[in-house]
C-alpha cells in the first residue's frame, strides 16, 4: 500500500483524539458550573482559550515542523493533550481548569493540527482533496465517539475521573498515531499518488510560495478574511449545543447525543464533500461551503425540540467537516508545497481569532439576554458574508497582487 495513506491514517488519530478530546467540553459545562460556581460565559471561556490556540499555534506549529518534521510535533502535541487533561482532572479552582485545559489541550492541538494536515497535502496531487477529507475526518470521529464516551464517564465517575480517562486515551491512542507522520514522500524516494520517481523531480520543479510570497498575494487575505468571519460562529455549537438544548426541555443524556450527531455529519462530510470538490473544484466549493454553514445557523435558531436539532447536527456538521477538509487543499492549490506548513499556520490565526471570542460572547449572551438567538443570528450573517468574500479568489497560480 502507498505510504501516503498511512500518513492518513497518523493524521486521522491524531485530530481524532485531539479535537475529540477537545469538544467533550458541552459535556463539562454544568459540572464546571456547579463546583466553581461560574456563569455559562466564564465556563464557556474554558473552550475558547483551547480552541483559540487550537489554531493560533499553528503559526509556530508550521515553521516548526518544516524545519524539523511533523511527526516530532504532532508527538509533542498529543503528550501535552493528555498532560493537560490529566491536570485539568485535579483543578481546584476555575483557573486552574483554564491553565490545564487551555495550555494543555489547547496548545497540544495546535502543536499537532497543522504539522498532520500539512504532511498529508504533500504526498497527493490528483486526489488531495479525498486525502485530505480522510485525515480530517478523524475530527468526526472522535466528536462522534468521545463526547458521549465523556458523558458516561460524568455520569458514572464524575467529572473528574472523566478527564483522567481522556488524557490517558490521548497519551496512548494519540500518540501512537502521530508516529505514522512522515513530512514529504521525497524522503523516502517517492512522488505524489505513489507516481512513478520521474514525476517526483517534475514535481520539484514546482516548489510554491514562501510565507513572504503569500503574505503579499490577495488571494492569502480573501481565505485569512473569509476564515475569520465564519471562524466567529463555527465552534459555537460545540460548547453551547448542550445546555441550549437542555434550556429546551431535553434530558441532558440525550442533549450529549447532538454532539454526536454533528460528529456522524462531520465524518459523512468529509467523505462525501472531499471527493467531490476534487471535481467540481476546490475554492468554488469552499464559497458554497461558508454559504451552508450561514443556512444551517439559521435552522438551528428555529429548532427547539430534539428532533429538529438532531437534523441541524447532522447537516451542520457535514458542512463543518467539508470545511475543514478543504481548507488545507485549497491552500496548497494556491501556494504549492514549499512553505506550507507555515503558509497554513498563520492562514489559521484567523481562525483563532473568531474561536476565542464567539463561544465566550455567546455564554455572555445567554447571561445577558436569557437566549442565544443573537449570537446564532449575527453567526449566520456572518457565514453569508464570508461566503461573498471568498468569491473574489482568484484561481490557482494567478499572480495577483494584496
Amino acid at each position: 500500500m502507498f505510504r501516503g495513506w498511512w500518513v492518513v491514517l497518523g493524521a486521522f488519530g491524531v485530530t481524532g483524539m485531539g479535537f475529540g478530546c477537545a469538544y467533550t467540553f458541552s459535556v463539562f459545562v454544568e459540572p464546571l458550573q456547579q463546583v466553581f460556581g461560574a456563569s455559562r460565559g466564564q465556563a464557556a471561556l474554558v473552550f475558547s482559550i483551547a480552541a483559540c490556540l487550537n489554531f493560533a499555534l499553528g503559526v509556530v506549529s508550521g515553521p516548526l515542523a518544516d524545519r524539523y518534521g511533523a511527526r516530532r510535533l504532532a508527538l509533542a502535541g498529543m503528550l501535552l493533550v493528555g498532560t493537560g487533561l490529566l491536570l485539568a482532572g485535579r483543578a481546584r479552582t476555575l483557573a486552574q481548569v483554564y491553565l490545564a485545559y487551555g495550555a494543555g489541550v489547547g496548545v497540544g492541538v495546535g502543536l499537532a493540527y497543522v504539522p498532520a494536515i500539512a504532511a498529508v497535502q504533500r504526498w497527493f496531487t490528483r486526489r488531495r482533496g479525498f486525502a485530505s477529507g480522510l485525515a480530517v475526518s478523524g475530527i468526526g470521529a472522535g466528536t462522534l465517539l468521545m463526547p458521549p464516551l465523556a458523558g458516561w464517564l460524568v455520569d458514572a465517575q464524575g467529572w473528574r475521573m472523566a478527564y483522567t480517562v481522556l488524557g490517558i486515551a490521548a497519551l496512548v491512542l494519540g500518540g501512537s498515531a502521530a508516529l505514522l507522520i512522515e513530512s514529504d514522500p521525497a524522503a523516502r524516494g517517492l512522488a505524489p499518488d505513489g507516481d512513478p520517481p520521474a514525476a517526483r523531480a517534475a514535481a520539484a520543479c514546482a516548489p510554491g510560495y514562501t510565507v513572504r510570497e503569500a503574505l503579499h498575494s490577495r488571494a492569502f487575505w480573501l481565505l485569512y478574511v473569509s476564515g475569520a468571519l465564519v471562524s466567529f460562529a463555527a465552534f459555537v455549537p460545540f460548547a453551547h449545543l448542550v445546555p441550549y438544548a437542555v434550556d429546551h426541555g431535553i434530558p441532558k443524556a440525550q442533549a450529549v447525543l447532538l454532539l454526536g450527531a454533528i460528529g456522524i455529519g462531520s465524518t459523512l462530510g468529509r467523505f462525501a464533500i472531499g471527493g467531490v470538490v476534487d471535481r467540481i473544484g476546490r475554492s468554488r466549493a469552499l464559497a458554497g461551503i461558508y454559504l451552508l454553514m450561514g443556512l444551517c445557523m439559521g435552522m438551528w435558531a428555529l429548532a427547539t425540540s430534539w428532533g429538529a436539532l438532531a437534523v441541524f447536527a447532522l447537516a451542520y456538521g457535514a458542512i463543518y467537516g467539508g470545511w475543514s477538509a478543504v481548507i488545507p487543499a485549497v491552500t496548497m492549490d494556491q501556494f504549492g508545497g514549499r512553505q506550507l506548513s507555515s503558509i497554513i499556520g498563520v492562514l489559521y490565526t484567523s481562525v483563532a481569532v473568531g474561536t476565542l471570542v464567539g463561544p465566550t460572547l455567546a455564554g455572555f449572551a445567554y447571561d445577558l439576554l436569557n437566549s442565544y438567538l443573537l449570537p446564532i443570528g449575527v453567526g449566520a450573517l456572518l457565514n453569508l458574508l464570508a461566503a461573498g468574500v471568498l468569491l473574489r479568489l482568484p484561481r490557482p497560480g494567478t499572480p495577483v497582487a494584496a
